[in-house]
C-alpha cells in the first residue's frame, strides 16, 4: 500500500477502529446489495397542480394500493380496501370524517391500526430495518417497531401487542398513531422521486409543490424551462421578471406572486390601471378559466399587457448586451409601421391585432417609460426579497441539476440540441462553443454562478443566461427556433407563430441518433434511455409516449389543466421498480375534498415498458456500485489492520 492509500484507510478507521467493525459493516452492506431495489417514480410538467401531483403522492402513483391488495386481499372487499386506501392518503381528514360517525371509537381504532401495520410491513419488505428505523416518526418509533416484529412473534406474545394497541387507544393517541402509520406509508411506497422539470407556470400552487418537494424524503429535479426563468427573475433578470409576472397575469394567477411569494405588484398594477384605463387590451384575455371577479380579471389583463410591453422592451436591450445569443431576429418593435397598425417580419407585412400602443415611442421604441422604468426596479427588488422565493431557488440548486444520469437512465427536461443531420448541434456560449454533454455541464455551471459567483461579471452572465435558456435557439430546455411570444399576442396570421422544434423530435425514433446522445454522455447505448418532458405527447390523437424502441420516454402527458385537451389524459408517471418499468397515464382527479368523502381516486391506465427476467437488486443500481467500492475500502482497511500496518483502536 502506498502513502496516499493508507492515509486515507487512517481516515477511515476512524469510523471502523476494529476488524470486529470493519467485518460487520461488509456484511451489512453485501447483504443490502441483496435486497431488492426501491421503487423510483419519473413525473414531469407539474405545472402548479398541487392537489392532482399531491395526490400522486400519497397514494405512491398507485402502489399503495398494490401494498394494500398484497397484505390484506384476501380478508378486505374491494370496497374496504378502497375506504382503507382513502385514510391512508388523507389521514387527517379520512379520521375526522370517521370518527364523527361511529358510535364506538375504540372499537374502530381496534380494527383499523392492525391493518396499516399489515400494510406498513409489507410496503417495507425490501428495506433493511435500519433503512425503516431512520424513517419511523419519533414520537411512536418504539411502537412501530415492536408492531411490525408481530409476524415473527410466538403465540405467547398475543397478549403483548394487543396490550399496546389498547394503551395507544386508551392514552387517547389513537388518532395520531393511525395518521403516523399512513404518513410512513407514504413514505416507504416511493424510495426516490425525480421530477423531470417544469413546476412553475400555469398552474395556481407552485409554492405548494415546491414545500413538498423540500419536505421529501429523497428527491431529485432536473430544471424546465419554466422553472429556470423563475430562477433567473429570483436573481432580479429582467427579461425573466416580465415573463414570470406578465405570464402569471395572464392565467389569472397574480396570487402566486402576491399571497405565497410577497411580490408586491402594487406599483405594477396602479401604473398598468393609468397607463392603459382607456385601453380594451384586445389582444390580451386570459388563458383558461380563472376564478376571478370583472374587475379582477380586467386588472390581470391590464397588467398583461404592461407587462408585454416592457417584455418586448427589456428584451430588445438584452439582445443588444449579448450579441454571443445570436437573438436579433427577435427585435421587433422597430419594424412596426405605428402610422398603419402594421409589422414588417422577414419579407411579409402583417396586420397588429391590437394597435394602442401608447407607452412605446417610435424613436426609441425600446426604451422604458419613466413609469415603467420604476415597475421595473420595485420588481426587481421585490423578487430578490422574497425569503421564499430564495429558499425555494436554494432547493432547485442544492437538489437540482440541468441533467442527471441515474441507473441507466438519462432525465433531461427537453433535447439534447441536434443538427438536421443528427449530429450534435455546437452552440456558441460566450464565445466558446459546447455541443452534447459538454453543453449541458457549461450551461448548469453558469447557472451557479449566477447564484454563487464572488465575480459580478460571471454573475451577470449567469443570471442572463438563465434568461437566454429560456428561450434561446440552442438551448437545450427551449428546443425551438423562436419564442413567438410577439407573434402569439399581436399577428393573427399562424405561419407568423411557427416554432420550429429542434431536430431531437424530428429524429427521436433513429436509434443511431440516440445512441450518439448516449455516447455523449459516457452511457452504453445497449442499456441506456433518455426519460424527457416538455412537449405534451397527444395520447388521444394516438401519440406514443414510448420512443425508439424503449430507449426514450416522453412523460408530459398533461398535469398541467391548460394542456389535458391536447393530451387527452392528465399526466403520465414513470414507476421503476425491482421488477420493470411501467408507465401510468392518469385521468383528473376531480378535488381533494372528493377524494376524502366520496373515497375517490385517480384512476390510471398502467403499461409495462420493460419486465425484468429476474428482480433488480439493489447490487445493479448506482447505489450498489457505491457500496461495492465502499466494501472494496473496507476490505482493505481489513488488510491494513492484519498486516499491522494500522493498529486497532477500540
Amino acid at each position: 500500500m502506498d502513502a496516499g492509500e493508507l492515509k486515507y484507510l487512517e481516515l477511515l478507521s476512524k469510523s471502523f477502529p476494529t476488524v470486529a467493525k470493519a467485518s460487520t459493516e461488509i456484511i451489512n452492506l453485501n447483504a443490502i446489495l441483496n435486497l431488492p431495489k426501491g421503487t423510483e417514480v419519473f413525473a414531469s410538467d407539474i405545472h402548479g397542480e398541487y392537489e392532482a401531483f399531491s395526490h400522486l403522492l400519497r397514494n405512491g402513483s398507485g402502489n399503495v394500493r398494490t401494498k394494500i391488495a398484497e397484505a390484506l386481499g384476501d380478508v378486505l372487499s374491494q370496497e374496504e380496501q378502497d375506504s382503507l386506501a382513502t385514510l391512508i392518503y388523507y389521514p387527517e381528514q379520512k379520521v375526522k370524517l370517521i370518527l364523527a360517525d361511529v358510535e364506538d371509537e375504540e372499537a374502530w381504532f381496534a380494527d383499523v391500526l392492525p391493518k396499516l401495520v399489515a400494510v406498513v410491513r409489507r410496503a417495507s419488505v425490501k428495506y433493511t430495518r435500519s433503512k425503516v428505523r431512520k424513517a419511523l416518526p419519533a414520537d411512536f418509533a418504539y411502537i412501530i417497531e415492536e408492531l411490525l416484529a408481530e409476524s415473527q412473534h410466538e403465540p405467547a406474545k398475543d397478549a403483548y401487542y394487543e396490550a399496546i394497541i389498547r394503551a395507544v387507544i386508551r392514552t387517547g393517541s389513537g388518532r395520531a398513531l393511525v395518521i403516523a402509520l399512513c404518513n410512513l406509508i407514504h413514505r416507504l411506497a416511493i424510495d426516490h422521486l425525480h421530477i423531470v422539470g417544469d413546476i412553475y407556470d400555469r398552474g395556481p400552487y407552485p409554492d405548494q409543490i415546491m414545500d413538498a418537494l423540500i419536505a421529501y424524503h429523497n428527491v431529485d429535479v432536473q430544471w424546465g424551462n419554466h422553472d429556470i426563468v423563475w430562477m433567473g427573475a429570483a436573481l432580479g433578470q429582467r427579461g425573466c421578471i416580465t415573463h414570470v409576472v406578465r405570464n402569471s397575469a395572464r392565467y389569472g394567477n397574480l396570487s402566486i406572486l402576491e399571497d405565497a411569494y410577497g411580490i408586491n405588484i402594487l406599483p405594477l398594477a396602479r401604473f398598468a390601471l393609468e397607463a392603459y384605463a382607456d385601453d380594451p387590451c384586445v389582444a390580451f384575455g386570459l388563458k383558461g378559466n380563472p376564478d376571478l371577479s370583472p374587475d379582477e380579471i380586467d386588472l390581470n389583463i391590464k397588467i398583461q399587457k404592461a407587462m408585454a410591453v416592457i417584455q418586448f422592451k427589456v428584451e430588445g436591450q438584452l439582445i443588444d448586451e449579448n450579441p454571443d445569443f445570436d437573438l436579433e431576429h427577435r427585435k421587433l418593435l422597430h419594424l412596426i409601421d405605428y402610422e398603419k397598425g402594421t409589422i414588417h417580419i422577414g419579407d411579409e407585412e402583417f396586420e397588429l391585432q391590437d394597435k394602442v400602443l401608447l407607452t412605446i415611442d417610435p424613436a426609441d421604441p425600446y426604451r422604458l417609460t419613466e413609469g415603467e422604468e420604476s415597475v421595473m426596479q420595485q420588481l426587481e427588488q421585490s423578487f430578490r426579497n422574497s425569503e421564499k422565493l430564495q429558499r425555494h431557488m436554494r432547493f432547485f440548486l442544492e437538489n437540482g441539476s440541468l441533467y442527471k444520469v441515474s441507473n441507466g437512465n438519462l432525465l433531461l427536461h427537453a433535447c439534447v440540441p441536434l443538427n438536421k443531420d443528427g449530429s450534435l448541434k455546437e452552440v456558441n456560449v460566450f464565445g466558446e462553443t459546447y455541443k452534447g454533454k459538454a453543453l449541458y455541464d457549461v450551461l448548469d455551471r453558469y447557472v451557479r454562478a449566477g447564484f454563487y459567483s464572488d465575480d459580478p461579471v460571471e454573475r451577470k452572465r449567469g443570471a442572463d443566461l438563465m434568461w437566454w435558456l429560456w428561450q434561446g435557439e440552442g438551448s437545450p430546455l427551449f428546443a425551438k427556433s423562436k419564442m413567438a411570444t410577439f407573434e402569439l399576442y399581436l399577428v393573427a396570421d399562424k405561419a407568423a407563430r411557427t416554432e420550429v422544434k429542434n431536430s431531437f423530435y424530428n429524429l427521436i425514433e433513429n436509434e443511431e441518433v440516440i445512441d450518439g446522445i448516449f455516447r455523449s454522455f459516457d452511457m452504453d447505448p445497449a442499456t441506456s434511455r433518455i426519460v424527457c418532458g416538455h412537449v405534451p405527447v397527444k395520447v388521444k390523437d394516438g401519440e406514443d409516449p414510448v420512443k425508439c424502441g424503449g430507449k426514450v420516454l416522453c412523460i408530459d402527458g398533461g398535469f398541467s389543466r391548460a394542456y389535458q385537451k391536447t393530451t387527452g389524459i392528465a399526466g403520465f408517471t414513470l414507476i421503476s421498480n425491482s421488477k420493470g418499468l411501467t408507465l401510468a397515464a392518469h385521468e383528473p382527479l376531480e378535488s381533494m375534498n372528493a377524494a376524502v368523502e366520496r373515497e375517490l381516486d385517480i384512476h390510471s391506465s398502467r403499461r409495462v415498458v420493460q419486465q425484468n427476467e429476474r428482480r433488480t437488486l439493489v447490487g445493479d443500481t448506482d447505489t450498489g456500485a457505491e457500496l461495492k467500492a465502499q466494501i472494496a475500502d473496507l476490505e482493505r482497511l481489513l488488510e491494513a489492520y492484519r498486516r499491522g500496518l494500522i493498529p486497532e483502536g477500540k
